[in-house]
């Protein structure tokens, strides 16, 4: 990665306290909150609109043709 974000003191304590309740390290339970809960509530369309680098749209949880392939809508045939 990167870029690497500095987190305060008071985001830092709170992240290390959902990791010990999670029992998995920092790294991993900052993954599992954007993953299980920022994915599922930010304004997908929101963030895709305000997105500085279009070249990660591939890999990117917001990515409107990532959405659809996981909801089964289309398949990596329908893009060929």
């Amino acid at each position: 990665m990167a870029y690497t974000p500095e987190l305060s003191q008071r985001s830092s304590c709170t992240l290390r306290r959902i990791a010990w309740a999670l029992q998995i390290p920092m790294t991993r339970a900052i993954e599992r909150i954007i993953l299980e809960y920022t994915i599922k509530t930010a304004d997908r369309e929101k963030v895709c609109e305000m997105c500085r680098d279009k070249s990660k749209c591939d890999d990117c949880y917001f990515s409107k043709l990532n959405v659809l392939k996981k909801e089964g809508v289309i398949n990596e045939t329908d893009l060929m």
